[in-house]
C-alpha cells in the first residue's frame, strides 16, 4: 500500500527518521513539483467523477482550447 502524507516542514525530519527505523517501511520525500502534480491530478480525477455523475457540467472542447 502507498500512502501520501502532508507534514509540516518543521516536523518532517523527525517523522522520516521514525519511518526509516521501521524495517518494512520505505519512505522518500516528494519534490514540491511532484507533490503539486499529484494534487492537480487528484483534483482532475475528482472533477471527472462529478461530471460523470452529472453533478457538474462538462465544458465544450472549443471553449477549453480557447482558454489555453
Amino acid at each position: 500500500m502507498k500512502v501520501l502524507l502532508e507534514i509540516p516542514d518543521n516536523k518532517a525530519a523527525s517523522l522520516m527518521e521514525l519511518l526509516g527505523s521501521i524495517s518494512y517501511i520505505k519512505a522518500k520525500p516528494l519534490t514540491e513539483a511532484k507533490a503539486l502534480l499529484l494534487e492537480e491530478l487528484k483534483e482532475a480525477v475528482d472533477e471527472m467523477k462529478l461530471i460523470r455523475t452529472g453533478k457538474k457540467k462538462a465544458r465544450d472542447a472549443e471553449e477549453f482550447l480557447n482558454e489555453l
